[in-house]
């Protein structure tokens, strides 16, 4: 296999009399089955035999250890190749070069390891607090979305008491938390706001139930007010979703694929995961019948299968789609060849859009979803059946919708809403 990729005969052989040639071997003829270009497999290969030197180098006698030199020789790496250079995003970008095929890697060769999944969630508290996040799992049941979302927080905390060099814990006080939301609120909306209040209220009542803390300062911490309904739905008119449906070449595989995606989003106002979720085992083609199963309220959904859109998805199926096992609709044109996932379909919304000239606040997948359900409004159907349409798992999620008379305000707007003004 490596022949195919070297034509030297000492580059191959040198290769080879690496302590890890069989997973260098086995990850390469990955790579080819993923249909990796060729100069990505060229580059790749001798960053890995790299690391397996490194590895060796520091007292690695099995690949079962492997996992632990990884940040080591990403360190060492960067450190040769960035003499001179301090800005963090091209540290962050060619770390993460680095790190990504040595964990495609271990992916194959370990079992257990799973380089493509989300990393370990840290607890920037440890030396105090180890065991906050056993508290979290066992104690108050969340998942670990959660777990690191309160991560997430506690991490931009961590970082505030460093920038002004608080170091101990345990005397925390009301002005040291009341700094830190008075920087962090400054370009943050209130939303992200109520979210750190919640975790670090939380993680205050903690330190003080753990006794780290003598008095509980959690009731300092005040979510800022937010109000029921406050947000206008982002939708946008019919005119711009045409205009951005043909903005998609649909000559091509990518242009396949996104055109039906497209057409799903805003035909059915399916969310990002929903679509990304969809299999073939999903589509009825004989009784034209679309089923959307696990939504977010816990039930699947039932549609009738649109002729356009059935189309649209037939036509990605046999000309764009490639031959796979995997029972996944939508499928990456890139290596590696994998499902897509909920980020690249809510992305694909979005390149569209901004392709199509419109002009809308946070553009993505939900900007379709929203003008699915503001053209059902528009037309008079119920908020009830629009709410079982689309998945709402209460009437308060559809409620939004009856705050504005789009088309009336889009008619004044034009100048035109005189007679709705009368």
């Amino acid at each position: 296999m490596l022949e195919r990729y070297y034509v030297r005969p000492e580059t191959v052989d040198r290769i080879r009399s690496s302590w890890i040639y069989d997973s260098v071997d086995r990850y390469v003829r990955w790579l080819t089955e993923q249909k990796y270009n060729s100069r990505s497999v060229f580059r790749r290969i001798p960053l890995v035999v790299s690391f397996g030197d490194f590895a060796r180098a520091h007292g690695a006698e099995s690949l079962d250890v492997l996992p632990r030199y990884i940040e080591p020789f990403i360190d060492a790496r960067v450190a040769e190749r960035g003499r001179g250079r301090k800005s963090a995003h091209w540290h962050k970008r060619v770390s993460q070069g680095i790190r990504n095929p040595i964990q495609q890697m271990l992916h194959l060769i370990i079992p257990g390891f799973d380089g493509r999944g989300p990393r370990k969630v840290e607890n920037p508290f440890e030396g105090l607090a180890p065991h906050f996040f056993v508290y979290l799992r066992q104690e108050r049941g969340l998942r670990e979305s959660s777990i690191r979302h309160h991560s997430h927080y506690l991490h931009q905390f961590a970082s505030y008491l460093q920038s002004i060099e608080f170091q101990d814990l345990r005397q925390l006080s009301p002005p040291v938390l009341s700094g830190f939301f008075s920087e962090f609120g400054q370009h943050r909306g209130r939303g992200t706001v109520r979210g750190a209040c919640s975790v670090l209220r939380g993680f205050v009542r903690y330190l003080y139930r753990e006794n780290i803390l003598a008095k509980d300062f959690s009731s300092v911490i005040e979510h800022p007010l937010t109000y029921r309904l406050s947000n206008v739905p982002r939708s946008i008119t019919w005119d711009e979703v045409r205009r951005m449906l043909e903005s998609v070449d649909k000559r091509t595989p990518l242009g396949k694929r996104d055109h039906a995606i497209l057409l799903l989003l805003v035909s059915y106002g399916l969310r990002a995961r929903e679509v990304a979720a969809l299999t073939l085992d999903d589509m009825d083609w004989r009784n034209e019948r679309l089923r959307v199963p696990e939504r977010k309220a816990g039930h699947s959904t039932l549609y009738p299968l649109s002729p356009i859109v059935g189309e649209a998805i037939l036509d990605y199926l046999k000309r764009g789609r490639p031959q796979t096992a995997d029972r996944h609709i939508f499928f990456r044109t890139l290596a590696p060849q994998a499902p897509m996932t909920k980020s690249a379909v809510s992305g694909t919304a979005s390149r569209y859009l901004r392709k199509a000239g419109v002009a809308v606040s946070r553009a993505g997948s939900h900007t379709l979803r929203h003008t699915c359900v503001q053209r059902l409004v528009d037309a008079n159907v119920s908020f009830k059946v629009i709410g079982d349409y689309v998945g709402h798992r209460g009437p308060a999620a559809t409620r939004i919708y009856s705050k504005v008379a789009i088309e009336s305000l889009r008619e004044v707007d034009s100048g035109d809403g005189e007679e709705i003004l009368q």
